[in-house]
């Protein structure tokens, strides 16, 4: 992919991983994503901002090749995705200096093999000219890695945000076209990396937000035409106002638990309750991180395994701890044979979670009508204390088209 143009003096510079499927060695790309770095040519001197996957770096030094001169390296991020390339841009542009804030230079060093005479670090607020044209950073932190900042170039109402609105997203398309596939993109996003620091992403939104935003140049995924709409859409994550929704992360041995989840599923849609139901032996789990974004409520269906919880469902539990949703409500439904302990330790595991925990439903065996009676109970409990909070169901948030 060849450099591209955004506005005079502007260029998209990059590469577009359309293979990846993984990252970090845990989250799925099912759509692969994009490492964006950024070309600011100014009258007296020029910027690029961040670089790429150091799998990827020789398609960036290509698209600079017709470049004679960098003078800045801007550093929004430590992590390698981002920038991985640094040390060999250097190298060419042996007068160039890293910008990076006073967390991310450390970071940098211990990452990436860049001398200490390289760096020049700005605080929150600092301004860089590059003679017409101004880079303001603005310090982002937790977005989503301590050191993170993002650069605001003033004259052309840009905001190179960084990891701050990304997705990963392998697409030709320089801007963003179908706000519906980019919305999904980004908020899995949003969720598998986001989330646990959502109090300080609002500080950050409302931050960024105080400027004049024409563009929104993000580090991964297209570039927003339109950045009230990733505005918007961030505004809603990071409320603390869940909705009327419930994800049931289950795993069944041999069926008993399958037979509980399909029923308390059936019972909560009947009351009007958006229900997001994953087999955990199959699941995508940015899927499931998604779904937990909205949820006011999570429930988890286990069989017993010695005593606790199924390791499927360890890993849910875990990761809805570690992500931290604005969830108010959680319980457990599952089967054992003999002895079971699994609530308490589904409890003993979520304590970043400041949830209400519903009357578990466990079994001994196949469920029988006593268990499904229980179900139907848990089930009027979890659309009692959603109404309760205030969670509008789906039937009444329809509007009216009687005529």
């Amino acid at each position: 992919m060849q450099a591209r143009t955004i506005r005079e003096g502007i260029s998209w510079m990059g590469a577009i991983d359309w293979d990846r499927r993984l990252f970090d060695s845990l989250i799925p790309l099912p759509d692969g994503t994009s490492y964006n770095a950024y070309l600011v040519r100014g009258t007296e001197r020029n910027a690029l901002l961040d670089t790429v996957d150091p799998t990827m770096t020789d398609v960036l030094l290509s698209q600079l090749d017709e470049v004679p001169r960098v003078d800045y390296v801007v550093a929004h991020h430590a992590e390698q995705d981002h920038a991985g390339a640094i040390p060999q841009v250097l190298s060419r542009y042996q007068e160039a200096r890293v910008v990076t804030t006073p967390r991310g230079k450390p970071m940098l060093m211990d990452l990436l093999p860049i001398a200490d005479e390289r760096f020049i670090t700005v605080d929150d607020g600092e301004t860089l000219s590059l003679g017409d044209r101004t880079l303001e950073f603005i310090h982002t932190p937790w977005v989503h890695w301590p050191e993170t900042m993002s650069t605001y170039l003033r004259e052309d109402h840009i905001l190179f945000s960084c990891d701050f609105f990304g997705s990963h997203l392998a697409t030709t398309d320089l801007y963003v076209t179908e706000e519906w596939r980019v919305y999904e993109a980004a908020k899995r996003y949003y969720a598998e990396i986001m989330m646990p620091f959502r109090p300080i992403i609002r500080k950050n939104l409302d931050k960024v937000a105080e400027r004049r935003l024409d563009l929104i140049a993000p580090s991964h995924g297209p570039v927003y035409g339109r950045p009230e709409f990733i505005l918007d859409a961030y505004r809603d994550w990071v409320s603390d106002a869940p909705k009327n929704e419930v994800v049931v992360p289950y795993v069944s041995m041999h069926g008993s638990t399958a037979q509980m989840v399909n029923h308390l599923v059936r019972g909560l849609a009947e009351r009007d309750t958006k229900v997001h139901q994953f087999d955990l032996t199959v699941t995508d789990v940015g899927k499931l991180a998604i779904s937990l974004v909205d949820a006011a409520t999570i429930i988890i269906g286990t069989p017993t395994v010695h005593v606790g919880p199924h390791p499927l469902a360890v890993y849910a539990i875990h990761l809805a701890n570690a992500l931290r949703p604005k969830a108010r409500f959680a319980s457990v439904i599952g089967s054992y044979g003999w002895s079971s302990r699994v609530a308490e330790q589904t409890v003993e595991r979520l304590p970043n979670l400041k949830v209400e925990f519903l009357e578990p439903v466990l079994c001994q065996g196949l469920p029988g009508e006593e268990d499904f009676a229980a179900l139907d109970r848990l089930a009027d409990a979890v659309a009692q204390s959603h109404a309760a909070d205030g969670l509008v169901s789906q039937a009444a948030a329809l509007p009216d088209c009687q005529t």
